[in-house]
């Protein structure tokens, strides 16, 4: 459970840090919206692996040039199943806001299992 709030704790910092660049580059600089939020995902991104990488999985032993693709094929993974279940929540009649909370929790969940088994994890 320890590790499960820390992969939570990373993921609010790096959701923060996207959103603040977001904000930033389109409220003070200027830059269309699109090109911010693609800016902001990849800062969070990054935030995210190393935070994830240093606190959440410190005890890994696999080196970067392996966990780092993982890990971003995991997100990848994790970003299509979330608008997958967007969409079918949406489909069904369900208030979009609330699939989307369905949706953080369970990819969260999943995403966070992929990455203790499959991308820290020394053995695969």
């Amino acid at each position: 459970m320890k590790g499960l709030s820390r992969y939570a704790a990373v993921g609010a910092v790096a959701t923060a840090c996207h959103y603040a660049l977001l904000v930033v580059l389109v409220e003070a600089a200027g830059v269309v919206p699109g090109l911010s939020a693609l800016a902001g995902a990849v800062l969070g991104g990054v935030v995210a692996y190393l935070g994830n990488r240093r606190y959440t999985f410190s005890f890994s032993e696999v080196g970067h040039a392996r966990a780092m693709p993982r890990f971003a094929a995991v997100a990848a993974a994790g970003a299509v199943l979330n608008g997958l279940i967007v969409g079918a929540g949406a489909a069904l009649g369900v208030h979009y806001l609330l699939a989307q909370v369905l949706a953080t929790v369970l990819v969260m969940l999943a995403t966070y299992q992929l990455n203790r088994i499959w991308t820290f994890d020394s053995r695969h």
